[in-house]
């Protein structure tokens, strides 16, 4: 299989298995105990909350370890939610926000909180006049913000430098969910003063099943999950250390990537060579979103007169690996509320595709996948009969 779809997921990396595997089959201990073989599961998990902390550039003392980005982001909101209360609590985020942090909003709105879903521009970056405004509004009776660092559809990369120094000029807590962006682009929050922000392992080629929430030094917070008092009584219940071995196993490797390649430049090269070979073999295909900032391995395509769930079926009957947008979103037929915060038609939204390319992806791989999408661009429009264009010819 062809794997373009690093946005849902990615690969483990051999390296990362095998730091797992002795805490899976060797010293399975509970990291809580106080014998000799519980004290060096507790000191891999020491070295792994350091080498997560290394790689956005904290102290490792303000990571916590959690079950997943999805818990990390919302131990975050409802804490800032519980702070500010709901009588004069205001709620600032974006219109194009991950379900994570879309679902708790939406339920801090039922029960009183105000909230403003900032809108985004025609490619897919935030509005800064209206959020600006919505700030200064918040400002008077107290509220949080939550803007994310990059769109897990689009790979649009927003302004969260200056999202943030507005949140902090009206005094508002800034959290950011940096999921899609942490381990891909230089996540620093030491240049980016963000209060919380949310990671997950397995979008950096690490394991499934673990994540980290990051609160800055001097913050409030009380956790979510209560109980045994670990993660320095921040998120109770006994820690998966293999799983968090692996994730800052994952986290040095990634931090060395982007020492070497800052930008994502290798990555990119396979992005753009296969946005250029499809935009050359099909007739009717706009390359969306802000081109200047987006994530380097991330490239989201509308196909004229075709449906997306018909492509994505016949692509992966080539063993093709690609998404309509989100995979929390699958099996749902309403257009993706990304596109349409963009201005998508429904016909627009419907005929898009997300790819996502990673480190493991090869050049061959990328020429033989465009290949497969003409073909099944063509295919289906012939089945439609609605190709108008030339007929195609593969290589």
């Amino acid at each position: 299989m062809i794997n373009l779809d690093a946005n849902a997921t990615t690969a483990l990396l051999p390296e990362v298995l095998e730091a797992m595997m002795p805490w899976l089959i060797e010293n399975s201990c509970n990291p809580s105990a106080s014998y000799r073989a519980a004290k060096e599961a507790r000191k891999a998990i020491d070295l792994a909350r350091e080498q997560v902390a290394t790689l956005i550039g904290c102290d490792s003392g303000e990571i916590v370890f959690t079950g997943s980005g999805t818990e990390s982001t919302n131990m975050a909101l409802k804490w800032l939610a519980r702070l500010v209360g709901r009588r004069t609590g205001r709620v600032v985020t974006t219109a194009i926000e991950h379900s994570a942090v879309l679902r708790p909003i939406e339920t801090f709105e039922q029960v009183g909180y105000a909230v403003e879903r900032c809108g985004v521009d025609v490619g897919g970056r935030l509005e800064l006049d209206e959020y600006r405004q919505a700030c200064a509004a918040a400002k008077e009776g107290g509220g949080f913000v939550s803007v994310m660092w990059a769109n897990n559809e689009t790979g649009v990369i927003q302004p969260i430098a200056e999202a943030c120094g507005i949140a902090r000029e009206n005094g508002l807590a800034f959290h950011t969910d940096s999921i899609q962006a942490v381990g891909k682009i230089p996540v620093d929050v030491r240049e980016v003063a963000v209060d919380f922000l949310s990671l997950s392992a397995h979008k950096f080629h690490g394991p499934k099943g673990v994540g980290a929430l990051y609160v800055r030094s001097g913050c409030r917070f009380e956790p979510m999950i209560r109980g045994g008092g670990q993660e320095n009584d921040r998120r109770s219940g006994t820690e998966n250390v293999a799983g968090i071995v692996g994730m800052g196993v994952a986290a040095e490797m990634a931090k060395a990537r982007l020492d070497h390649d800052r930008d994502g430049h290798a990555t990119a090269r396979l992005r753009d060579a296969f946005e250029a070979k499809v935009v050359e073999m099909v007739q009717g295909v706009t390359v969306n979103g802000d081109l200047l900032h987006r994530l380097p391995g991330t490239t989201h395509l509308s196909f004229d007169r075709c449906e997306a769930a018909g492509l994505l079926i016949l692509l992966d009957d080539m063993d093709v690996a690609c998404s309509a947008g989100s995979a929390c979103m699958t099996g749902k037929q309403q257009p993706s509320h990304v596109q349409k915060a963009m201005g998508f038609s429904d016909a627009k939204a419907k005929s898009s595709l997300r790819f996502g390319f990673s480190t493991l992806n090869t050049m061959e791989e990328v020429e033989k996948a465009a290949v497969c999408v003409a073909k099944a661009v063509d295919k289906l429009r012939r089945v439609q009969g609605g190709n108008t264009g030339p007929v195609v010819v593969y290589s």
